[in-house]
């Protein structure tokens, strides 16, 4: 029997239910919605989240739809689900949690004596650290981005190669290969000795069905190469970024991109214009260096100095 929050699920089942996190500013239980599915077999055990961030949602949509696809009785093993970590802002379809401003992929490992984005991650975080492996689902907020995978842990982490590994099974086409922030789960958890990855799932206002296909198709892949279901999956060479560069805006106007997303750039192409309302350039910024169109600002309208876009540099195939 298996249980994660008030889902109990016997082996061959799937549960449904809530984990307590709080109360609101009314006195009222705060709860995340849960899922246990619970293999005829036994396994291994993965944990999956999504929305830590709260207008991050292509990785519910991945739940949503992946949650009655799986048949337990087919399953080895268990998977934890917590569907909407950051329930705040989720609910007011801000990124960080309105209760304390905070944003949840830094408060990790959490406290459950801390603030509101702190007790909801030491909560989420006991979960996690049940499983053997671990898919934190993002997307690039509301910005647009190419899908690629996170591994987050550092080049010289003792659980590095097994983060990349579950990075290259998941498969997006792009990994970014760098050492994350204090209190984001993909950095965290390694530490505890769970490989962990941080799947950005594209970017867009809402969700997008063609990246939700690509968390899907991930998912489904991490169960059959580590023996969850039956099948087996090849492994392609991945397109890896090592560190970024962003581009701001020199002059103030509206902005067009040169290049799509995931195209290639060489030092000296041009990225973007800055344009009057009238279509005159301003402007032209080009790239520095070589590297891969990663992701840029969603709408056009930019202020001096404002953020336009990113570049995934020091690149290698693996």
């Amino acid at each position: 029997m298996t249980t994660l929050g008030t889902a109990t699920a016997c082996p061959g089942e799937i549960a449904t239910g809530r984990l307590s996190v709080g109360e609101a500013r009314d006195g009222s239980e705060i709860s995340l919605p849960v899922a246990v599915i619970n293999g005829q077999d036994e396994g291994k055990t993965l944990y999956i989240q999504a929305v830590s961030d709260g207008d991050e949602l292509n990785g519910v949509g991945v739940i949503q739809q992946f949650v009655p696809r799986i048949d337990p009785s087919e399953l080895s093993g268990q998977i934890l689900i917590v569907g909407i970590v950051n329930y705040y802002g989720f609910q007011v379809g801000e990124h960080r949690n309105p209760i304390d401003d905070t944003k949840m992929n830094r408060a990790y490992p959490g406290d459950p004596n801390g603030m509101s984005s702190e007790r909801i991650a030491h909560a989420t975080f006991e979960a996690a650290m049940r499983a053997d492996l671990i898919l934190d689902l993002h997307q690039g907020s509301t910005s647009r981005m190419i899908d690629e995978t996170r591994v987050r842990c550092g080049s010289r982490h003792r659980l590095h190669s097994d983060c990349l590994e579950l990075a290259k099974v998941f498969d997006c086409g792009f990994i970014l290969d760098q050492k994350g922030p204090d209190g984001q789960l993909a950095r965290t958890a390694p530490d505890e000795g769970v490989p962990t990855i941080d799947p950005e799932l594209g970017g867009s206002v809402g969700w997008d069905q063609e990246s939700i296909e690509i968390g899907l198709r991930g998912v489904n892949r991490v169960l059959k190469y580590y023996g969850f279901i039956d099948g087996s999956i090849d492994i392609h060479p991945q397109t890896r970024a090592n560190s970024f560069e962003q581009y701001g805006a020199p002059a103030g106007g509206l902005t067009s991109f040169h290049p799509d997303l995931g195209d290639y750039v060489s030092s000296g192409d041009p990225l973007f214009d800055v344009t009057d309302t009238f279509g005159r350039v301003k402007s032209t910024v080009t790239a520095d260096s070589t590297g891969v169109f990663w992701r840029t600002r969603r709408l056009p309208q930019v202020a001096t100095g404002e953020y336009v876009c990113s570049v995934g540099t020091d690149l290698d195939e693996y």
